[in-house]
This record gives C-alpha cells, structure tokens and sequence, in this order.
C-alpha cells in the first residue's frame, strides 16, 4: 500500500486522527451543536456483540472458497455479515451456511430492480433473514471491478459500486432531476420490499456530498429529502463521507433516525484532503483509496460516532475495507479491525 515502516505508519496514523477529531469538533460548533457526550462503557459495549463484516472486504478468499472463508470470519467472532453475492447458492443452501458458522444477513448488497423476478428475489432474500436491501436505478449501473487487481492507481484505489470508476466506467454528471428519479425507484421497490418485511438501503460514496453546479445542494440533500423514511433508510459509509469532508455526528444530529445502518471503514491522512477545493468527490476517493486502512490505524473519530448510534437510529453496522487483500491476507486484515473495534467498545 505505501513504502512507510510500520513505525512511521503509527506516526501518520496517529496524527491523522488528531486531525479528523478536531476537524469533526470544529464542524459541530459550527453547526451549533453541543460537543459530543462522553459516553460510558455500558453505551458502547453492546455494539460489540453484533459486529458485521462487508464480505467485499474478503472477495478474494469468498470467490474461491466460500464456505471456508465464511467460517475464518466468524472464527474471528463477526456475528453479521453484508453479502454482495451469494457464490451461486440457492437461499435456502445459503442461509444454512449461515446457521452453520452462527452468523446472520441482515443486509445485502445484491441490488435487486423493479421486474418479473423481483418478487421471487426477496422471498428468497426472506429466507435468507434479509431485512434491507439495496435497489438499481433507472439507468444501468456501471460494474464493479471484481478484484483489486482490476482497480486502478497505486495501492489499489477503489472503485464505488454502481458508478464511475477505474475499469467501470464513467457517468454523466448528476442532476437533481436524475438524482429524483432514481429515489423515485427507491420508493418503488421499497413499497413492495415492505411487503416482505423489508426495507431499501442507500449506500453513500463521496460524490453524493458533491454540489450540483451553480448549487448549494448536493444529491444526498435529495436523498434525505425525496426518500420515503418508512420505506429507505440510510446506510451511511462513515468512511466515505468522511473523505468528502462530512461530519457524521452532525449529519445525525440533522437528520436523526434515519441512519440505520453503518459501513465502518478507516482511513489515514485524510486531513490532506481537505485543503483542495479544486478535487471533485470522485478524485477525492481515487487518493483516499490509497490510504485505506484497517479499522483503528486511521483517523476517523469513531469512538464520538458510536456515542451518538442512538441519535442515528443505527441498528447494524460492518466493518468494510475495500483494500483489505492488498495486505496480503484479507481475512487478517478483518481480523486486526474486528480486533481494533472491540477495544474500542469494550
């Protein structure tokens, strides 16, 4: 990932988190928001016993051996994890898999579209335990490298699902007209995604924080605005939105109850980022996919984030590393964030 020494990793780590602290702090007393409440143990520990793992993390190892890689995963004690496919097992084969090793779904990254086939898909989904779901847009969605060798830059940037990217693809600028519609076909989906108990999930990347032109508003105000709360909810990728600037905690504080989900993934020199306006969101990401790194050896303010969990709605979370096989060993990788995390919450 970079020529730094492991000690001269912890160094820039160490002062990347400074960094993002105070930035996060310096947001919330411009929004006039109290500084986060310090919480104790008895707030944070719980959130230990549920962690989940975005299987994206172990690709590598789940595209050859599902069934063993699944079991590492929960050797390691993940009790959740976010499938983005399911190696070609019916729904009933693969929710045995899940008994198997005690671990549940309760979300997917498999998008699912209007359609003929929508319906047999979430009983299926059903039966897998699935309880959110992520839903296509209007338009086709441009493929996500299957690799990290398919990912173009140094170290292995990363690529957002469903949109422009190396080996993806690039779209047309977003509008606010295009943003409505494809909440609009959120909507949709979710209004028969609730008819099986389920509910639509939006995953962020940075672009969506990215203004329209001549705007003050960016495609997640839209979002959040035009999006039905009973039947999408937000699953905020704290990583990526922290990449495009945002304070989570005052996004919470904005919009409360309305982020049920988390993706939990770190990154070091962020604080780099920061100063250079001239950088759309997506170039932002291309750097920042470089320093992605396993949770706790970046710089995110993850403790004040989970202090305010309750304030977000948040009901499931996974650790996700999209560089996680170019540390030799994805499931290691997993195993120094599930690590990391539990420290942190205990």
């Amino acid at each position: 990932m970079s020529n730094l020494s492991r000690r001269e990793f912890a160094k820039v780590a160490a002062a990347g988190s400074v960094s993002i602290a105070a930035l996060g702090a310096l947001a919330r007393t411009a929004a006039g928001l109290a500084p986060a409440p310090q919480a104790s143990a008895s707030v944070l520990a719980p959130w230990g016993k549920q962690v989940g793992l975005e299987l994206y993390t172990v690709r590598d190892l789940i595209e050859k051996d599902q069934a063993g890689t699944l079991a590492k995963v929960a050797a390691i004690g993940y009790k959740e994890v976010e499938p983005v496919g399911f190696g070609g097992l019916d729904p009933k084969a693969y929710r045995a898999l899940l008994d198997q090793n005690g671990l549940t779904a309760p979300s997917t990254h498999t998008t699912v579209s209007p359609g003929p086939d929508l319906e047999k898909t979430l009983e299926g989904y059903q039966i897998i335990g699935i309880k959110y779901i992520t839903a296509g847009g209007p338009r086709p969605a441009a493929r996500r490298p299957p690799a990290p060798a398919a990912r173009g830059g140094a170290g292995g940037g990363t690529a957002p699902r469903g949109r422009g990217g190396p080996g993806g693809g690039q779209r047309p600028p977003e509008t606010p007209e295009t943003v409505k519609r494809t909440v609009d076909n959120y909507n949709q989906v979710g209004k028969m995604a609730q008819t099986y108990g389920m509910q639509v999930l939006v995953h962020n990347h940075a672009m969506e924080f990215e203004k329209f032109a001549g705007s003050e508003q960016c495609p997640y105000d839209i979002i959040l605005a035009e999006s039905d709360p009973n039947l999408v909810v937000m699953q905020m990728d704290i990583g990526w939105a922290s990449v495009a600037g945002q304070d989570p905690v005052a996004m919470f504080h904005k919009n409360p109850g309305r982020f049920v989900l988390w993706h939990v993934k770190d990154f070091m020199n962020l604080q780099y980022l920061f100063p250079q306006p001239e950088m759309t969101e997506s170039q932002r990401m291309q750097v920042a996919g470089n320093w992605m790194v396993p949770f706790g050896l970046g710089g995110i303010d993850y403790k004040s984030i989970f202090e305010n969990a309750a304030v977000a709605g948040m009901k499931h979370f996974c650790i996700e590393q999209d560089t996680a096989a170019n540390w030799g060993d994805s499931v290691a990788a997993a195993g120094v964030s599930y690590k990391n995390l539990k420290k942190m919450l205990s």
